[in-house]
């Protein structure tokens, strides 16, 4: 695993990857409906990429705002969603100079979420002490990211994931900066497609036509998850409330 990715300012595999994604809308509502009951009041997502997820709270009226630390995303979402420009913002958790550039941000959001992001960033926990800084007093953060590293292929080189996590060390880097509340694995039935696709295959990107089948198959990934009591997944999840 190569710890010294190079940061594309065009990200060519996250949009093919994205792109793909886009086309398991019930895969995506899923997501939603997993993260949602934790978000309330004024929310921000970190790394919104082209909306996936963020969609449905917009489309739920919520009151949220985007972010992303790459343009052509900023660039996109403000041509998708006028009504939000206001309400868009170029954000990068690891900046040198996060205290000067967000201050403006300190303690003005109820909800924080951050889907398939941290394991992008080499300093992660620099990453949640500075999302820390963003909520308001009991407010949350909520984490997903991918689970196990056994688990590690050409997909996450690929995407440039640094790492992938357990509950036990996603919490381990939450835990100092804010309290757990919730934690949990998601998506067991993924862990099948990544194996064979990314390790077996040696894939660099999410086939389309996999993602379309995963997603009529949704309701049965549902009730796995279920059956396994959300103990094991391909993410992992970890919800935390600033004291």
């Amino acid at each position: 695993m190569d710890d010294k990715f190079v940061f594309p300012e065009i990200d060519e595999v996250g949009i093919e990857n994205l792109d793909a994604i886009s086309f398991a809308p019930n895969f995506n509502r899923y997501m939603f409906q997993t993260i949602e009951p934790f978000c309330k009041g004024k929310i921000l997502e970190i790394g919104s990429g082209t909306a996936n997820i963020s969609k449905h709270f917009i489309e739920n009226k919520s009151q949220i705002h985007l972010s992303d630390i790459r343009d052509n995303y900023i660039e996109t979402l403000k041509s998708e969603y006028p009504q939000l420009r206001d309400s868009i913002h170029k954000l990068n958790l690891v900046d040198p100079n996060f205290d000067d550039l967000y201050r403006n941000h300190f303690e003005t959001y109820d909800s924080i979420f951050a889907l398939n992001v941290v394991e992008h960033i080499k300093e992660d926990a620099l990453a949640i002490a500075n999302a820390k800084k963003l909520l308001k007093s009991n407010g949350k953060l909520i984490i997903l990211v991918p689970a196990y590293q056994i688990l590690y292929n050409s997909f996450d080189t690929a995407l440039e994931h640094f790492r992938r996590y357990t509950r036990k060390s996603l919490s381990s880097i939450i835990a100092p900066e804010l309290s757990i509340v919730h934690t949990q694995y998601f998506n067991v039935f993924g862990i099948l497609g990544w194996f064979v696709s990314g390790k077996l295959l040696k894939k660099k990107t999410i086939p389309r036509n996999q993602m379309e089948l995963y997603d009529k198959l949704i309701l049965l990934s549902k009730t796995l998850d279920k059956i396994v009591f959300n103990k094991i997944g391909l993410s992992v999840i970890v919800v935390g409330r600033k004291a």
